[in-house]
This record gives C-alpha cells, sequence and structure tokens, in this order.
C-alpha cells in the first residue's frame, strides 16, 4: 500500500510517499517559506529531482500546488492508495492512530486552543484531500498519543485542579512517533523483546524531548503542555522558572505575548550563543565563549532531564540518541554522557565517532550499560500505521 505521508506545518508542508510493506521511499519532498514572499517546492523520486519557486502562499496554496504535482505533474505516475497525516495535538482522546471522519475532525478541531500554531495547519491538510481526492481514506497519527500511557503523577502539574478538569492542563509529550519508532528499533538492534526493556530515548534536533519507556510503553517525557517545557532546543528555552514572567512584566513592561514570543524564537540554542540555532554552525565556532557556553548548558540539561527520567525506570536497559543532532553530532553525545557516570555509562570514542551521520550503533563500552544511536523515520512510522488502521478498519 503506497501512502502519502503529510505533515502540515505552520511555514512548511513536509510530504513522502511510502511503500508501507516494504517501507521504500517512492518520492520525498517539502514546501517551505509559506506565508513569505517566496515560497519553494522541492520534490526527490528515484528518477528525479524537481524544485520551483511558486510565488507567495499560505499552507493551503502549497498544498494545492503538491496536489497539482500528484495529479498532472512530477508525482502523477506514483500511485497513491490513502493518506497519513502527521497531527500534533490529539489532546487525552486520542491514544493510537484513527481513521479520519466527521466526529474525529471535530476532536481535532477541539484540541486547537491546545496547539494553535499546528492543530489548524494538520486540519487544513485533512479538509483540502478530502477535497481534491475523497476517493483516499485519511488516518491521523498523533505526536501525543505515544505518551497517553503515563501515569497521573507524571502528567498532573501541581495547579489548581480546576485547571486540569476545565481547562485540560497538564502534561501531554510529542515526539510520539519518533519515541515509539526509535524504541522498537532499538529493541531488534539489541535482540530482545521490547516488552522486556527499559529504555531512555533522546529526540534532538531543532525541537528536542526526552521520553522514558517501561517494558514499550512510554511513563514520563519531557515535553509538557505545549513543546516549550523540557530541554533547551534551537530557539526554545526549555524549563526556566514561571516566575521570570512576572519579573520580565515588571522590570520590562512585557506582555504574554511578547514573552511567549522569546521564549519560543529567540532564546535556547540562538539566545545563549547569540549567534544562531543550528548546531553545525555552532560547533564550527565553538571556540567563542557564548557558543561553548550554549552546548555546555544543552548537553548538561539533557543530562539532567536523563536522569530525572531514570526515576520512572527500575534499571536502565540501553540509552537511545535520534533526532538530527543525537543522531549525527558525536559532540553533543561525549559532552552529555560526560554528566552521566552515575549511571555507569561510559562511552566508546571510536565507536561514538562513527556511529551517527547516517549510521547506527553503539556508541558505549562493552562494560557499559549501552548506548545506542538510532535513525529515526517519522515518515515510515506514520506510513504503517496509516496502512495497519485502513487494513484492520
Amino acid at each position: 500500500m503506497n501512502i502519502l505521508v503529510l505533515n502540515c506545518g505552520s511555514s512548511s508542508v513536509k510530504f513522502a510517499i511510502i511503500d508501507s510493506r516494504g517501507g521504500k521511499n517512492l518520492a520525498r519532498g517539502v514546501i517551505d517559506k509559506l506565508g513569505s514572499e517566496g515560497a519553494n517546492l522541492k520534490i526527490k523520486t528515484e528518477d528525479q529531482e524537481v524544485k520551483k519557486e511558486l510565488g507567495p502562499m499560505d499552507q493551503r496554496g502549497g498544498l494545492e500546488s503538491l496536489m497539482e504535482e500528484i495529479q498532472t505533474g512530477a508525482l502523477q505516475e506514483v500511485q497513491i492508495d490513502a493518506v497519513g497525516h502527521r497531527v500534533v495535538h490529539g489532546g487525552e482522546d486520542f491514544s493510537g492512530s484513527i481513521l479520519i471522519n466527521d466526529a474525529v475532525v471535530a476532536t481535532i478541531e477541539s484540541c486547537c486552543k491546545l496547539a494553535p500554531l499546528h492543530n489548524p495547519a494538520n486540519l487544513m491538510g485533512i479538509q483540502l484531500i478530502a477535497e481534491k481526492r475523497p476517493d483516499l481514506q485519511q488516518v491521523a497519527v498523533f505526536d501525543t498519543a505515544f505518551h497517553q500511557t503515563l501515569p497521573p503523577h507524571a502528567y498532573r502539574y501541581a495547579v489548581p485542579d480546576a485547571w486540569y478538569r476545565e481547562d485540560g492542563i497538564r502534561r501531554y509529550g510529542f515526539h510520539g512517533t519518533s519515541h515509539r519508532f526509535v524504541s522498537a528499533k532499538a529493541a531488534e538492534m539489541l535482540g530482545r523483546p521490547l516488552e522486556e526493556l527499559n529504555l531512555i530515548t533522546m529526540h534532538l534536533g531543532n525541537g528536542s524531548s526526552g521520553t522514558a519507556i517501561l517494558q514499550g510503553k512510554s511513563v514520563d517525557t519531557t515535553m509538557g503542555l505545549t513543546p516549550l517545557e523540557g530541554l533547551v532546543m534551537g530557539t526554545r528555552s526549555g524549563d526556566i522558572d514561571p516566575g521570570i514572567f512576572a519579573h520580565l512584566q515588571e522590570t520590562r513592561g512585557w506582555d504574554l505575548s511578547t514573552i511567549h514570543k522569546a521564549l519560543n524564537k529567540e532564546s535556547g540554542l540562538m539566545g545563549l550563543s547569540g549567534l544562531s540555532s543550528d548546531l553545525r554552525t555552532l560547533e564550527e565556532n565553538r571556540d567563542q565563549p557564548d557558543v561553548a557556553l550554549a552546548l555546555d548548558v544543552m548537553a548538561y540539561r539533557i543530562a539532567r532531564q536523563t536522569l530525572a527520567l531514570c526515576a520512572a525506570l527500575d534499571h536502565l536497559d540501553a540509552l537511545v540518541f535520534t533526532g538530527g543532532i543525537g543522531e549525527n553530532s558525536a559532540p553533543v553525545r561525549e559532552r552529555t554522557l560526560s554528566h552521566l557516570k552515575i549511571l555507569g555509562l561510559e562511552l566508546d570514542p571510536e565507536l561514538n565517532a562513527v556511529n551517527g551521520s547516517n549510521s547506527e550503533g553503539r556508541v558505549s563500552t562493552s562494560t557499559s550499560t549501552t548506548v545506542l544511536v538510532v535513525p529515526t523515520d517519522e515518515e515510515l512510522m506514520i506510513a504503517q500505521d496509516t496502512a495497519t488502521v485502513i487494513q484492520e478498519g
């Protein structure tokens, strides 16, 4: 079954067409710079690469351009049997992937208040496919679903109960599709059933999160109500003292929207370094004091959150690095593990240098608790989920 996987974001649409049976990528691409003066379309198949300047357009216009390529353009020869959508927020309503119908759309819409930048874009993609290709079944795969197994003591905030009961304020977690994929892959690499393993998976990229996985189930994670909580990220602060909000209001006269923008768009590696949110740029300039500090803070926070996630487990079978940074940055893994000697983690420098950059494998010594690099593939996970839901439905 050939699945069109759609990831509709606030300024881009990422897509892939995947044969769910063999996992083969038939096509992959992105439409970026949506909402700006000039959007771009990039498509790569086995036979060709297509690049087009689309001009100014919003998400809907970008998706319509993609549908034109599917119907009459570069992708017209590729058969599509169904569509799988990455949907960021499913609230407490979805603990797994689901066939999309009117009731599901209404529930996703009700979660827009929890993910105002993402869920509306996800819904737009669902609605446009329904208009252009009503013959195709669609499946929603939720970032939050994998974390619906968190126990109450892990997902509740220590705030008035009415905030949770009436406003849905709790920890939901994100990157669930990635954490689920790499935990299963790690079990294969270890040659053991996932149901027998205790893992901590670290998805490190421009957005980053860690998850404690007990016998195949998420039992704690670092992101919360929103993707702002947790680790230091490209432009997001991660955990901070909430008293900072009132302090900035008093000292700078900032309102909540200004503070929210600063914490989401101007903080993290960008804010600390004053240079860039791109790790590659920072590692090239690591001799600069502010850049070195940014890298040290990020690695220390990863280590500290790793230790915090251990509270949800009775032992640790493996620490797993994934995501753009987790897979490709040997220095970040080295810095992080330097703070985790208490767990008996010991890096093998040669393996750490080799594994990563589109490869996978163990990066720890033979006497250490296992540390793995596992490349993630959220698109494949979405395609497989979509095929399974349709076949079982």
